[in-house]
């Protein structure tokens, strides 16, 4: 059975940084594009990056320059670097996995996801 696990998340202060993980299992990992997503109280979840099978990155303009996805195939895991983090980035992130997507920033083109982490940024 496919499963996700995030985890990483925490409390920082403005400026901050965190690195969250995503452990895959259960999926032919070389062949899936993983991605991550947030979402905060009130909002709809969003998109914030993804790490395509072929090896396209892409990412939300609003982390862009901040981010970083990476992907490590010898272990199924894929990566969040979070750097001069922001109050607009307190969330709960999720990361999710497909196989074919029509839109790599659409929550519904993605099969499998996992539980979420917090991530909340404060003064």
């Amino acid at each position: 059975q496919v499963q996700l696990v995030e985890s990483g998340g925490g409390s920082v202060q403005i400026g901050g940084s965190l690195r969250l993980s995503c452990a895959t299992s259960g999926l032919t990992f070389n062949r899936y594009s993983v991605g991550w997503f947030r979402q905060a109280p009130g909002k709809e979840r969003e998109f914030v990056s993804t790490f395509s099978w072929t090896g396209s990155i892409f990412y939300a303009d609003s982390v862009k320059g901040r981010f970083t996805i990476s992907r490590d195939n010898a272990d199924n895991s894929v990566y969040l670097e979070m750097n001069s983090l922001k109050p607009e980035d307190t969330a709960v992130y999720y990361c999710a996995a497909t196989r074919f997507y029509t839109d790599y920033a659409r929550s519904v083109d993605y099969d499998h996801w996992g539980q979420g982490t917090q991530v909340t940024v404060s003064s």
